[in-house]
């Protein structure tokens, strides 16, 4: 198991567990209690630790594509170029930049000004829910969210499609029919992980925050925070 591939692995299940911890129990006490309230303090931290986590794991999911190409494409060179302090690097380099841009786009959330019931119409405090409260100019916010969510989709579906680009040609040049099974086996589970991933991200946040878009992402939220982190370790065992 001492492996990049295991090791990229075990980074991915620490943000399904970030993410299910994050959300899950507060959404399964509103389901149970009278009260359904969270504190102004707790709505933004857990909009804080969404955001980082979905951000990182954009990375993360690219980083382990790159991976795949590796072991694939260049096998002879994949102990050397893929050594324990590079892997270290991947893992580190997309917690920095989730975190950090995470704390950008918190605070420009926190400088909103509500007023009203301040009712949110969903199971957890995020973005396009909080936007339609606010009762102060949301344009810089909607435009941040949408610069960082595009950018972030962007750069790492890139990564991923250009890995599998080539991914694909090594296939397709292998003699080996053993060979092409056991390289589709190990790209198999990836690419499920990312179509679900993406597919879903795609609903929920590429839409501009209209009451008609946040009914339609609650849904889709629920799949989202619940499903998915469930779902990739039995896609991967």
């Amino acid at each position: 198991l001492h492996t990049p591939m295991y090791f990229f692995l075990s980074s991915l299940s620490v943000l399904d567990l970030c993410f299910s911890t994050n959300v899950t129990p507060k959404m399964l006490e509103n389901f149970l209690s009278e009260k359904k309230i969270i504190s102004y303090a707790g709505c933004l931290v857990q909009c804080y630790i969404v955001i980082a986590v979905v951000l990182t794991e954009h990375c993360m999911l690219a980083v382990m594509a790159y991976d795949r190409y590796m072991a694939i494409c260049n096998p002879l060179l994949y102990s050397s170029r893929m050594s324990k302090s590079v892997c270290v690097r991947l893992v580190i380099v997309p917690y920095v930049y989730g975190f950090l841009l995470s704390v950008m786009e918190t605070l420009r959330t926190y400088n909103l000004s509500f007023c009203g019931a301040n009712e949110i119409n969903h199971f957890y405090c995020a973005d396009p829910p909080l936007i339609k409260l606010a009762c102060s100019d949301t344009y810089s916010k909607e435009l941040s969210m949408y610069i960082v969510a595009g950018y972030s989709n962007v750069q790492s579906l890139l990564i991923i499609l250009t890995s599998y680009m080539f991914i694909l040609v090594a296939i397709l040049r292998s003699r080996s029919a053993e060979g092409r099974k056991k390289a589709f086996s190990t790209c198999g589970s990836h690419l499920t992980v990312v179509t679900i991933f993406y597919g879903t991200l795609f609903c929920m946040h590429l839409r501009r925050p209209t009451e008609e878009s946040v009914e339609q992402g609650k849904m889709v939220a629920v799949f989202y925070t619940t499903v998915i982190p469930m779902l990739n370790p039995m896609i991967y065992g």
